[in-house]
């Protein structure tokens, strides 16, 4: 490994190292404070390496920089991911800051854990290898099933060890996929699948009208690696840890697990399919499956969440039905990969994504900041909450209309651009779903906030956010405002992240 090699992964290794520092500076320091400011400068380090790696590519005629012996990729679209990640993080520490007291002695190890979690997550969305892939995933999922764990009472420990045993299964089942396309095409490249399928077709030994090229290996190591990501992302028919995990976890790693988790599994996702599979023969084969995935997790993710009393449940049902939306844009995309309008997917997936971490983060520090006030997450005990919490109560509120798609709010801004890019791709239907599930989401979001505004309080006590989660929800409300209203740096920064998938 060359000093280059170690240049192109120095986010992730800021990230790890600062990690290791936090644990090591916790059995000395005996304010506590300390570790998250610490963290958090791990995390500006991270960002300013990304940004030094960003200008570097302006140089690279490719738009490209490789290293790691060829399974590395550092690009504008591994790198929209990494700021997108890195801010998730800082956010998260934030919201953390007071929410650790109820673990004080393992705080260094919770903010670690955290860390190295983010780097693993970064290292995913520049990956661009099938073992690299693999090895990255799992330093996701093991610092995020510790996570899922650490309250260390009953239900933590339940959603920890499903995390754990599930997310084993599903690293199986995406490693067996991946057995399935190398066995197949000799090669765990991404780049390389491509070329290799591409000349198979050419040759004939693939039909470019039957499924997957009439291939029964390429189908079904297409369809376990389908399974093995749809578990990351919590899509129908995957989705079955979520609801226990999101409910039984620290409320800091639930939001953690709802955005930045969703972000990465989507990342790796658009670069393998997008990469791997291309042409027009295998594109229009996998894109009926994710519009069907698509259609599932909404519907199915929207109509259950209308009946849990659980407001973290509730919104582990949401982020199913978000995975679908966001599906939308994966399906439009490699429907219009002949065409040369691909990008427009891809960038409604990414926007998409951007505009759902600045309005779940909103919902989770209003979630954080009451929890640690009331101890109770019944949405029920929300009642009354516009007067115990007023400003809490307004901005939960925003975040609902935003979850809902309601302007203006970047809620509704990225469902309108992504529901227009399943339209440009003939996918009408499609975005008719979208639309109709949308409808059906309002009831369980301003649910939320009929409980805050038209009941009264069983608790006359005062409710308010301390200064650290303060500043989050300052950011992230302020971000779903400022976003819903102009979107088009956001847009920008999206479009030019999804050009360097190359499709």
């Amino acid at each position: 490994m060359t000093l280059h090699d170690l240049y192109l992964l120095s986010p992730e290794i800021a990230l790890a190292g600062v990690a290791m520092l936090v644990i090591v500076l916790d059995l000395f320091v005996s304010r506590k404070g300390v570790l998250p400011v610490v963290g958090m400068a791990g995390i500006a380090i991270s960002v300013l390496f990304s940004a030094s790696l960003w200008g570097d590519l302006q140089s690279q005629p490719s738009g490209q920089m490789s290293g790691v012996f060829g399974t590395l990729a550092v690009d504008r679209f591994g790198l929209f991911f990494k700021f997108l990640l890195a801010v998730a993080a800082a956010l998260v520490l934030l919201m953390s800051v007071s929410y650790t007291e109820r673990f004080r002695r393992f705080q260094g190890e919770f903010y670690g854990l955290m860390l190295l979690a983010t780097s693993g997550m970064m290292l995913l969305a520049s990956a661009t290898e099938l073992i690299s892939i693999y090895v990255a995933l799992e330093l996701t999922a093991l610092p995020m099933a510790a996570l899922a764990a650490f309250l260390r009472d009953s239900r933590s420990a339940e959603s920890g060890m499903k995390f754990l045993i599930l997310s084993a299964i599903s690293s199986a089942v995406l490693l067996y996929g991946m057995v399935f396309i190398y066995g197949y095409t000799g090669t765990t490249s991404l780049a390389e699948i491509a070329a290799v399928t591409g000349a198979l077709l050419d040759a004939g030994y693939l039909d470019p009208l039957a499924a997957f090229g009439d291939s029964k290996a390429l189908l079904f190591g297409i369809a376990l690696v389908i399974a093995g990501f749809g578990f990351k992302i919590s899509s129908v028919p995957f989705q079955f840890w979520a609801p226990d995990v999101y409910e039984g976890a620290p409320t800091p790693v639930t939001a953690f697990l709802s955005v930045a988790s969703k972000a990465a599994g989507f990342a790796v996702i658009l670069r393998v399919f997008y990469v791997s599979f291309p042409v027009e023969a295998m594109s229009q084969h996998w894109a009926a499956i994710f519009a069907i995935l698509s259609v599932l997790s909404m519907t199915f993710g929207n109509l259950v969440a209308i009946r849990q009393d659980n407001i973290k449940r509730m919104l582990a049902y949401s982020t199913i039905a978000h995975a679908g939306y966001v599906m939308v844009g994966l399906a439009a995309v490699a429907t219009r990969v002949s065409s040369g309008q691909a990008d427009v997917g891809a960038s409604g997936a990414l926007f998409y994504l951007g505009g759902y971490v600045a309005t779940n983060l909103t919902a989770f520090a209003v979630i954080v900041a009451v929890s640690n006030r009331i101890g109770s997450d019944r949405i029920d005990d929300y009642a009354g909450m516009s007067r115990r919490g007023p400003l809490l109560a307004a901005t939960m509120a925003f975040a609902m209309i935003s979850l809902t798609g309601i302007p203006p709010t970047i809620g509704f801004m990225s469902k309108v651009y992504l529901f227009g890019a399943a339209v440009n791709a003939n996918l009408e239907w499609l975005a008719i779903a979208g639309m109709v599930n949308s409808v059906i989401s309002a009831y369980y979001y301003l649910r939320v906030i009929k409980v805050m505004y038209l009941r009264e309080p069983s608790d006359g006590s005062s409710v308010a956010s301390d200064t650290a989660t303060g500043i989050a929800l300052t950011f992230t409300a302020s971000a779903t405002l400022l976003f819903g209203v102009y979107p088009a740096p956001l847009i920008d920064f999206a479009r030019s992240a999804a050009t360097a998938l190359g499709v």
